[in-house]
């Protein structure tokens, strides 16, 4: 039977390796003892009052806690919301009362140091429990129970198809993000066409360097290679002086990336001895051909690009493993959804032409959560998703994005609202008027470019703004640049348009030719 929920994804009594955390010494779990390790964590989020639908907010580092936290508690039907833990408290806020999330999971000595996500739960009345590993078991140490005070002792449950496992939030170009819901099915059949582009089986091992609190590391990096009966490293984060000796040394054979990482390995020293690399899979933002080329001469591996998206649970499009063709510049072919190009009206346009890229499978979710306005405009009459992608196919049916029709900001595989950054710059008492921008950027594609209108009579500089949003947003959302002017570049109309504004900034710093 094939899989439909997390709970039946996986083997619970194989003694072979799942899950290797690298350390001294490093700790190696099979399948037998991760399935017992979630059920014993599952046990406790019932004690503490977890029960169906409710949402349980994972702001914790890649670790086995994380892993053991994050399907103990789809598996008990409750909804996991993996948050980034470097969020700051407004930020931690924001998706805590979204969801109206029963607990928050933070690390091992938060509550004492009033850290920001213990901050943000205490406001919206989430239980918080500290969670972590103590060398025998995953403990759920509740700290504050919030909510939940009086509810304890749910019932263990069993996960169905239909139920929601994850919810994350996606930056919207209207600012607010929107949160995804994704279904056991939608994760699922995900990780059956993962398995089923890279023919993934249990002797792939991979190592982990895409954060677990994003659709790219969850399932490329880590439930798929699960599903697969493989086994994954995971390391706490991405380092490039250790990648190649845990790769090495735990002998992995393939690994997803954003192309920034791909990048960072490619300019410090290449791996001694070269490892076997079966493939390497590049997602999330463009892969420029440059690279590629640099990766599959420098690594002796298959290249593969995929284009995925939160909504349809990560991947959508790959190019195929040899003997199939890999075609730099391009995103490669479906992979278990269908792909059309479609115009403004649903239709799909001649083939080579520019429009939409759409898709549509059992991957994809349903809809976002309280947004009908985005689910109206998002989804075609004929069930087709909006990406938002400007693209086109050639006859084989590769896909070229060309574009982007929204205007979120891709630096490295994050996705940031530019009307986001542009509220939060707003609020500064000597600005006037602040709109964000994509720059392009050789290490991460694109960065945060802001223009900024002062108030008559303020003074600021770039690093003193830098300084004050540091407090607001996440490190990786600051700009790379702020221009400041007199005048926002506006359309006969009144309209900003940040391609305008972009423009007229970058031309504005352009050397002037000498006559």
């Amino acid at each position: 039977m094939a899989a439909t929920t997390l709970a039946n994804s996986f083997s619970k009594d194989s003694t072979a390796t799942a899950i290797i955390v690298p350390g001294k010494p490093a700790l190696t779990v099979s399948y037998q003892r991760l399935a017992a390790d979630v059920g014993a964590f599952q046990l406790k989020l019932a004690k503490l009052g977890i029960k169906p639908e409710s949402a349980v907010s994972i702001a914790l580092p890649n670790s086995y806690e994380f892993i053991v936290s994050f399907i103990a508690a789809s598996w008990q039907r409750a909804i996991a919301a993996p948050l980034n833990s470097a969020y700051k408290q407004s930020e931690f806020e924001f998706y805590i009362d979204d969801l109206s999330s029963a607990v928050a999971l933070v690390p091992k000595g938060s509550f004492a140091q009033d850290g920001a996500a213990v901050r943000a739960a205490r406001k919206y009345k989430a239980a918080i429990a500290e969670c972590y590993y103590n060398g025998s078991e995953v403990v759920l140490d509740v700290k504050d129970q919030g909510k939940l005070a009086g509810k304890g002792n749910a019932k263990v449950e069993q996960a169905q198809p239909d139920d929601v496992a994850l919810v994350l939030h996606t930056s919207g170009t209207t600012g607010r993000p929107k949160a995804v819901p994704l279904t056991h099915r939608n994760l699922a059949r995900t990780m059956k066409n993962i398995q089923a582009t890279y023919k993934l089986t249990p002797e792939d091992r991979t190592l982990l360097v895409m954060p677990l609190f994003h659709v790219h590391g969850l399932l490329a990096g880590f439930l798929a290679p699960l599903a697969s009966g493989g086994s994954v490293i995971v390391p706490q984060k991405f380092s490039a002086s250790e990648f190649w000796k845990d790769f090495n040394e735990h002998k992995a054979n393939w690994y997803t990336a954003v192309p920034t990482i791909h990048q960072i390995l490619l300019k410090n020293p290449p791996p001694n001895p070269k490892p076997n690399i079966r493939f390497i899979r590049s997602c999330s933002s463009p892969l420029s051909p440059k690279t590629f080329h640099e990766l599959e001469k420098t690594f002796d591996a298959p290249v593969l690009e995929a284009y995925a998206m939160t909504e349809a649970a990560h991947q959508m499009t790959s190019n195929p493993l040899p003997p199939g063709k890999r075609m730099p510049g391009s995103v490669g072919i479906g992979q278990g959804v269908e792909v059309k190009i479609l115009d403004q009206d649903g239709n799909e346009v001649a083939l080579g032409k520019e429009a939409e890229i759409c898709i549509r499978g059992e991957n994809v979710t349903k809809g976002y959560l309280n947004n009908p306005e985005a689910n109206k405009t998002s989804f075609t009459k004929g069930g087709f998703f909006r990406t938002g992608d400007q693209g086109k196919q050639d006859k084989d049916g590769y896909v070229i994005i060309t574009g982007r029709i929204k205007e979120l900001i891709n630096k490295g595989g994050e996705k940031i609202s530019p009307i986001e950054l542009d509220n939060v710059v707003a609020q500064h008492p000597a600005v006037a008027e602040a709109v964000s921008f994509a720059l392009e950027d050789e290490m991460y594609g694109q960065d945060v470019g802001i223009a900024v209108v002062l108030k008559d009579g303020k003074k600021l500089s770039g690093a003193e703004l830098k300084k004050w949003m540091a407090d607001k947003v996440a490190k990786f959302k600051l700009p790379k640049k702020v221009f400041f002017t007199d005048l926002m570049p506006k359309t006969a109309t009144g309209k900003i348009q940040r391609r305008l504004v972009a423009e007229a900034m970058l031309k504005r710093e352009q050397p002037k030719a000498k006559l």
